[in-house]
């Protein structure tokens, strides 16, 4: 990936901005032995994954436009030759953990304490300390924050990224670079999304492990600079602060997928866990596809809509009612909305991207690509 331009944000906060870079315009220092380049159906791919995630809710890159080359590249991953093209991506971060882990490894410590003050500046870090090792602790803890309401945003949209490597998680918690992902069909901890990955290692259910691993990678970059930050103490508790941010960030996130709120706000998060737990031991012991569930419960126990369901006498016999008793509706407008008049929910399922990419394949044809787009933008708002 190149980073072209960096762009101030216009919502007012000076701070922030934004990144507009490529994906696929060449090669890099760190290119290995490929070519830099993308293939169009990686950039139709990576197109849909960024508007399906913004409308679950998920912080995501943006995919600004396509442009395809011309050129044809030979892969071993698709029919070969295939066709050519430049993603343009805009993101609030390039600045990945495996960017740290570089400039520690390398012995760089006037960049690596560069890049920390450029990141402290500009990606809304909100340190109350002037002394260097509390900025840095206040940071790493900022972004274990950030990191693990991401990876709680991916489980409760039973999303699997395919290759949560440091290189591919960023220090804002904004998800990028989509190659090999799935959506679950159903939920299955174990479902893989890249085909090398053989042992399971990003598998869905291990992405919370994934981003604690990469969080404690940065934590060792960060200490072969300030070797008085209070890093031993950190990584006692490191498991305990993750472990808890992505539990809060996790019921949050499941809430709002469902638009439920605590009767009790007292009893909250006891109820909400109760109701995870009743929700996905369900999920796990029938056959009920995970978004179909999702958005069938949305509004909790609402039996009118629940009977329109194929799935409603698997969930009367599922004793989840009294779940849902101790659950309101959060935002009542939101149950107006047109989505939730169709009888099954808009998803993203390997068999529909690969008959989506058939069409453009063989005749050329957008038209089934831009409806899908229109299809995965229709809901955006209920997250």
């Amino acid at each position: 990936g190149f980073l072209y331009a960096q762009i101030p944000s216009c919502e007012g906060d000076s701070k922030k901005i934004f990144d507009l870079g490529t994906k696929g315009s060449g090669t890099t220092p760190y290119s290995r032995q490929g070519d830099g380049r993308l293939t169009l159906k990686g950039a139709f791919r990576e197109a849909l994954c960024t508007e399906y995630l913004e409308s679950l809710g998920v912080s995501t890159s943006k995919t600004f436009s396509i442009f395809e080359t011309g050129e044809n590249l030979e892969r071993n991953d698709e029919p070969s030759p295939t066709r050519s093209a430049v993603l343009v991506r805009l993101s609030h971060s390039h600045l990945r953990i495996g960017t740290f882990q570089r400039l520690a490894y390398l012995g760089q410590t006037d960049n690596l304490k560069k890049l920390i003050e450029y990141s402290l500046k500009y990606y809304n870090f909100k340190i109350n300390s002037d002394v260097a090792s509390e900025q840095v602790s206040g940071f790493l803890k900022q972004v274990i924050h950030r990191a693990a309401e991401l990876v709680a945003s991916f489980m409760t949209a039973g999303f699997v990224h395919g290759v949560l490597n440091t290189d591919n998680i960023n220090i804002t918690g904004e998800s990028f670079d989509y190659g090999p992902y799935r959506f679950l069909p159903y939920y299955d901890p174990r479902l893989t999304a890249a085909y090398f990955d053989h042992q399971g290692l990003y598998c869905f259910g291990r992405q919370p492990a994934s981003f604690l691993f990469a969080l404690d990678q940065l934590a060792i970059s960060l200490a072969t600079l300030y070797p008085e930050l209070a890093y031993q103490e950190i990584l006692e508790s490191f498991s305990e602060i993750f472990s808890e941010s992505f539990n809060t960030a996790f019921r949050v996130s499941f809430l709002k997928r469902l638009n439920l709120t605590p009767k009790l706000k007292s009893q909250d998060p006891q109820m909400t866990a109760e109701l995870v737990a009743a929700f996905f031991t369900f999920l796990e012991t029938k056959k009920v596809p995970f978004e179909q569930c999702f958005f069938d419960f949305f509004g909790g126990w609402q039996e009118p809509r629940l009977k329109t369901s194929p799935f409603w006498k698997d969930y009367e016999s599922a004793n989840l009612k009294s779940y849902f008793a101790n659950f309101e509706i959060a935002v009542p407008v939101k149950m107006d909305h047109s989505y939730l008049k169709n009888l099954k929910p808009e998803t993203l399922l390997i068999d529909e991207i690969e008959d989506l990419w058939t069409h453009i394949a063989g005749q050329d044809d957008w038209a089934p690509f831009q409806k899908k787009l229109e299809a995965l933008r229709s809901f955006r708002g209920l997250d």
